[in-house]
Formats: structure tokens, sequence, C-alpha cells
């Protein structure tokens, strides 16, 4: 943008900051890259921690303990951004394949067929084929497809469905899958309806997810990461940006400066009028502890991404309500656990108790007071994890209850705890002995995981360009993108190329979001699987 405001997309000495290493940051510096004038070199991405790619994490080794506080799952008919990403970034084993292409040989050799998806308290394999609705279920669930966003406003899900709802296998299947509580946004439900539509018939199964060859952090942020630095783009780690000045004018609000802490310093950048600012307001992964195998995680109730984001609208109210999202807590956090095996024994057992291959599902414990789920991946899940060692991946949405066994509340727990509660459940107490001297299990608090369902408004998600705004834009989880919906990558990607695309008129067409709920294909196969 130049000096009197107009913009221009051929302007090789702007610069442009990412405030947030997370993935729609990563995805934005690649889409500078790919698709507009501006030279990598230009472009630099402040991030807090040492290690970018936010939620989308993976680290740890054997001896340590590898860690993960959450899995992605993704789907081929929906992901439009995400593939367009993807396609263009060079995969790490070879530099002739792209991402996509690894993850599509992957999901080829590797598909999602769930078996157990729900385990009793008998370690018994419930039958899923029917959801259990009722009739004022399904009038319910059909009211909310067809009732327009704009008239729920901050209606929670447990308003708008009976408690019997809450007692349905589907409940279990749909709140597991996407982590929604009763407490949430019916608005966020009914945007998941409509985007996977056409997966409903087949949430039981989870035959329309798709995964990454490994954890997110070496199957996507590593080779992205690669292709920035090739192109010059500059990593700044251990910079929190804590405000930033934001001048308004005849022509709009424009970011003059950039404050941000390193080393127990303040600096500022100096931002022109023609540089671009992309600030990720809000993580759900902000304020996240690690515990271990002794100690508990604390339970943060602040984090950097929304105190960044509080300071910006206190003079700048119309950019939204991050206390919508932020203030929360008892009613966003959940915990998660990652446990790394040295003897097969315990995978051997959930594999023979449910007869679920690795990588092929999610599985939840319904008597569970912590309505504890795990995940085991396709082994190896890290690029460097050893042949005779297993990982896999849980968490436990009642976070407040105390076990069925351990009688303590899944957020106090050590990893010791969590694995004896989880042994309860598999039936496995005899060999937790064996199972502990085994085993190294890492909880995870993490305070914000689903802030981002909570009850919402129009405008308390700034729009990802507000109006009026000369170089600034929001990109994320908590910028609102008509039609997507939250907890996704795909959310912080289109975010990111939205962003990018407005800011510099690209000449190129974001992706539109799929319109399956309209297919009449699609409707008579979801009212069929109502009626099962």
């Amino acid at each position: 943008m130049s000096n009197d405001g107009v913009r221009q997309h051929n302007d090789s000495d702007r610069e442009a900051y990412f405030v947030g290493g997370g993935i729609a940051s990563l995805a934005g510096a690649a889409f500078l890259v790919r698709d507009s004038e501006l030279p990598g070199e230009n472009i630099h991405v402040l991030e807090k921690l040492d290690v970018m790619g936010g939620a989308l994490d993976g680290a740890g080794s054997p001896e340590e303990g590898y860690v993960i506080r959450g899995g992605r799952m993704f789907n081929y008919p929906a992901y439009e951004c995400t593939w367009d990403l993807l396609e263009s970034i060079p995969s790490l084993e070879d530099r002739e394949r792209s991402v996509k292409d690894v993850m599509d040989e992957f999901n080829e050799a590797n598909q999602t067929y769930a078996v157990a998806r729900l385990l009793g308290d008998e370690q018994e394999v419930l039958d899923v084929s029917s959801y259990g609705f009722e009739m004022d279920h399904r009038l319910s669930l059909l009211q909310l497809a067809l009732t327009p966003e704009a008239q729920l406003g901050d209606t929670r899900i447990e308003e708008w469905f009976s408690e019997s709802f809450f007692e349905t296998p589907f409940w279990y299947i749909w709140a597991t899958t996407f982590a929604f509580q009763p407490w949430h946004s019916v608005a966020e439900m009914r945007r998941y309806m409509h985007r996977f539509m056409h997966e409903f018939p087949r949430l039981n199964t989870m035959e329309g997810i798709h995964r990454t060859k490994y954890n997110q952090y070496d199957s996507m942020v590593r080779p992205i990461r690669r292709w920035l630095e090739d192109h010059g783009v500059e990593f700044r780690s251990g910079c929190e940006v804590t405000d930033m000045d934001i001048v308004p004018g005849r022509k709009g609000k424009t970011v003059e400066t950039i404050y941000y802490e390193t080393d127990g310093s303040t600096e500022t950048v100096d931002v022109e009028p023609t540089d671009l600012v992309f600030v990720t307001n809000g993580s759900m992964t902000d304020g996240s502890d690690l515990g271990s195998m002794t100690e508990a995680p604390e339970l943060n109730t602040t984090g950097a991404s929304f105190q960044l984001w509080k300071n910006i609208v206190e003079d700048n109210p119309e950019f939204g309500t991050p206390s919508a999202f932020a203030d929360n807590v008892p009613e966003t956090k959940w915990p998660s656990y990652t446990v790394t095996l040295h003897e097969p024994d315990l995978l051997e057992h959930i594999v023979e108790v449910t007869g679920e291959a690795p990588g092929n599902g999610l599985i939840t414990f319904t008597e569970s007071n912590w309505l504890m789920s795990i995940v085991v991946a396709a082994q190896p899940h890290f690029a460097d994890q050893p042949d005779d060692v297993k990982v896999f991946w849980g968490y436990g949405l009642f976070p407040e209850e105390e076990g069925n066994h351990v009688e303590k509340k899944m957020e106090d727990c050590t990893g010791e705890e969590i694995l004896e509660e989880l042994c309860y459940h598999l039936g496995y107490l005899d060999e937790l002995p064996s199972v502990l001297e085994d085993a190294n299990c890492i909880p995870c608090n993490m305070p914000f995981i689903t802030s981002q369902f909570m009850p919402r408004t129009a405008g308390d998600r700034p729009d990802v360009v507000p109006t009026g705004s000369n170089n600034l834009a929001f990109i994320g989880q908590f910028a609102e993108q008509p039609r997507d919906v939250v907890f996704t990558v795909e959310y912080s990607v289109r975010s990111a190329m939205t962003a990018v695309y407005d800011l510099l008129d690209v000449d190129r067409e974001v992706p539109p979001v799929s319109t399956h709920q309209y297919e009449p294909e699609v409707l008579v196969e979801a009212g069929k699987a109502a009626f099962r």
C-alpha cells in the first residue's frame, strides 16, 4: 500500500510481519512467497516460543518421551485451501514430491475404518451403526440445519436439544470427534453439520478421515518452514508481541509500531504504511503446560496471544471481543496425554480388546468419568521414532471430574495416574506395574483448547481484514471466516490465504467453501443415516 493509501501489488520494498508462528502464519508466508511479488527476505515471523508450528506440534525423543498436544484430522472433499497449499510444498522425503503427494500415498495405504469407536465399561465394543435418535432429536437437527446462523446468536447446544440427545451414541461420537461440549455454541455446531454433511452417514466409522504420515509437526510444519527458509523468510523465536500502535487516519487505520519482548527487554518494529501486519489473535494451545509421570501440569488462565488481542481492542473495540473466548477457562479447558512405550504389551492389549489396528480410528470410553479417548496412530508417528518404540495419544473432555478408579480430577493427575485410570478402563490393572516400568506418559493441560467454540455473536471475531484497515489482518481460529469451521487446519489456512489475497489484491481466487450440504445425494444419505 502506498503512502496515499492506495494498495500496490508489485511493491518489493514493503515488509510483512506475522505475529505468531502457527500454521496460519506459515501458510500466509507461503502464499506471499508463491502468489505475490514480495521477496521472501521481506517476510518476518515473530514467535514467543522457540519452535514454530503452534498447535501443530510434535517433539521429544524415545528417552525423554514424545509429546503431541493434539492430533488433526483432514477431509479430502472439504479442505480446499489446505490442499492448495500442500500441493506446492516439497516434502522432506523427496523434493520432487509434494507434501500432498506423500499424504495421498499414506492414506491410500492406511485407510481409516473404525471398528471400536465406542467402548463400554466391560471393554465391549458398542454397536454404533445406529445413532440412537428419537424423533425429537431428528427434528431438532433438521431445524438447526435450516435456521440461519444470524438467528442463533449466542445460543448454547444444550439450549437447543433435549437432555436425552446427550445420551445418544451420536452425541458421544460427535462430541469426541470434534471436541464439542453441551455449553458450546450451537451456531458452531450448525457450521460443522453443513461443512461435513457428506460425512454424516459414516461418522461412526470415520471413513472420511485422512491423516498425515507422521505427527503434523514432522509432516507439515517442517517442510513448510524449510521451503520458506529456502526463499529467505526470517523466523524470530523468543519474541512475544505485546502491543501495537494502530493509528487512525482519513483512509482508515494503520499499524505503525509493533512492540515485543525478547531476552528480558522490550523492542519495537517500526512499520511503514506500505508494510503488512498479520496477527494471530488468540491460540487454542495458549498457556499449555506439560507435566510428567510424577508431576501434574499446571492450569494457566492467561495466554500471550489473547492478551495481545485484548491490548489491541482497548483502543480499537471494533476488532472483536477476546473476552468471549479467553475468559471462560472452566468451559474451554481439557487435558491431553502422550504415551511412549518401550515394550509393546499395552499396545497389543489395546489392539486385542478393541480389534482396532494402529492408525484406524479413535476409541472413546463411554463410561469414563473423564470421558477418556485414545488415538493410536500408524507407527511410527515421529520421523525419528525407532521401530521398537510405540506412541499413542489421548485426552479427556471432563477434566474436573474424579476418575472411576483414580479418585482425582483428571487435570490434577500425573502421567502415572492417567495411565492407571486408562488401564482400569482397558481391564489391564493387573499388568499396571509392568506398564509403569515401560511407559512414559506426559500429560498436558490446555486452558483454551475449545475456546473457539464458545457462544458468540456477530462481531466477536474480527473480519480477516477489518473494514477500514490499511495494513492489518487477523488470521487463525479467532478471525471470522463465514461458513467455515474452527478447530481445523483448514480454517487457519483459509484465513491466511484470504488475508494475503485481500491486502495485496492477488489476482487469484480463494477456493470457495464446498457446498456438499446442498447436493441431493448427500441429503438423501444423511436422512437415511438419521433413521438407521
